[in-house]
């Protein structure tokens, strides 16, 4: 089945699906069913076995899910049974945090680059990246063939920025700056903005 058959709120939850098989192969475990994926995630066992099933049967009624084999497919599926090259844009708090965190390895992802435009920050070190200047932004992610970014910039230029990386030929940008970015068909955006999952959050306390 082609991807764009399938649901994008289907995609969205196999990354939750991957690291909860991550998390039990860490403990020993080689088998699971729906029902304990479920209980640990806070989803329907029927709803896991929907998503599953539109990329084929994984499991046996009654023996359930080996562990293993579920979470190589799932990274398949998701294409990071490879390394992903990333760009950073923005060499601030959170640009600086994203560039020296180590969790992105084990989960298919590679900081190569670390962009900012301030003259104070370029040349600088954040951990084993030197910031270089954005400026080169264009040619250097072109010249690497990257295709994954992230923007870590004030929102008032995070739409330049956006559209330099796409001019440099990258197709997924994970946006923190505030505000929603324009993209032409065929690059994925996703944004993240901490403060409006806290307005979410506390709209339900009293």
């Amino acid at each position: 089945m082609s991807e764009k058959q399938i649901p994008d709120i289907v995609i969205g939850r196999l990354p939750t699906y991957l690291r909860a098989l991550q998390h039990m192969a860490q403990e020993g475990r080689q088998v699971t069913s729906s029902q304990e994926l479920g209980e640990r995630l806070g989803i329907s066992a029927a709803q896991i076995r929907k998503d599953l099933s539109q990329f084929g049967e994984f499991g046996k009624q009654g023996t359930g899910y080996n562990i293993e084999f579920l979470a190589k497919q799932l990274q398949e599926i998701l294409h990071v049974d490879r390394g992903w090259d990333v760009a950073i844009v923005g060499a601030g708090d959170i640009g600086s945090g994203l560039a020296r965190y180590q969790g992105f390895n084990e989960r298919g992802f590679s900081i190569k680059m670390v962009f900012d435009n301030s003259a104070a920050k370029i040349g600088a070190k954040i951990g084993e990246f030197t910031i270089m200047d954005a400026k080169d932004l264009v040619s250097e992610v072109s010249k690497a063939g990257m295709q994954v970014a992230m923007i870590a910039v004030p929102a008032a230029f995070a739409q330049a920025v956006t559209d330099q990386l796409i001019e440099a030929g990258v197709k997924a940008i994970l946006n923190y700056a505030p505000v929603n970015l324009t993209v032409p068909a065929g690059v994925r955006i996703q944004h993240i903005d901490p403060a409006t999952h806290l307005q979410r959050m506390t709209y339900y306390l009293s």
